[in-house]
């Protein structure tokens, strides 16, 4: 018969973060066993763009800060724990505190009036308006051959097309 308490119990998450640890060496800023980082959910409603962030139990209004940096959307907060003074007590804590960072990659062409974030029932729901709009698939015309058009006789659809071409991040 199994004699656990919760004087004795150990904390999982701390036992994989060691091992983690242990396995590629100290990194610098190296998130302790206690930080968490909030689940995220990347949603398209129409020609928007939904960033859903589980934060219950944080005071969105004093301990989260939404803004854009060098084209990113960052939401950075922290989850400070209750106290609970006096009572004496020992406690056992499966919910993770501290402070989180997250970000995700915005188009250029988003612009910071077109970002708006609303709070309800524990979820930070981020919309970024207008993500999605006019956003057709361009055609790329093929040649037949072993010669590739050159820059110089390429036509001016050509040249557009190229211009229009994605970046690798």
């Amino acid at each position: 018969m199994s004699n656990l308490n919760a004087w004795t119990r150990r904390n999982p998450f701390a036992d994989f973060d060691a091992l983690v640890k242990s396995a590629f060496g100290p990194v610098e800023n190296w998130p302790e066993a206690t930080a968490f980082s909030p689940a995220a959910e990347i949603a398209r409603d129409g020609d928007d763009a939904l960033v859903r962030l589980d934060l219950p139990g944080v005071d969105v209004a004093k301990d989260v800060t939404v803004e854009v940096q060098n084209g990113q959307l960052v939401v950075r907060g922290e989850r400070k724990p209750e106290t609970n003074e006096g009572d004496g007590g020992h406690v056992v804590r499966e919910v993770r505190y501290g402070a989180f960072r997250r970000t995700f990659k915005l188009p250029a062409r988003v612009a910071t009036e077109a970002i708006s974030a609303d709070y309800d029932a524990g979820v930070l729901t981020v919309r970024v308006s207008g993500v999605h709009k006019a956003v057709e698939p361009q055609r790329i015309s093929v040649t037949r051959g072993g010669a590739a058009p050159s820059a110089e006789g390429a036509s001016t659809e050509q040249a557009s097309t190229e211009q229009a071409a994605p970046t690798a991040e």
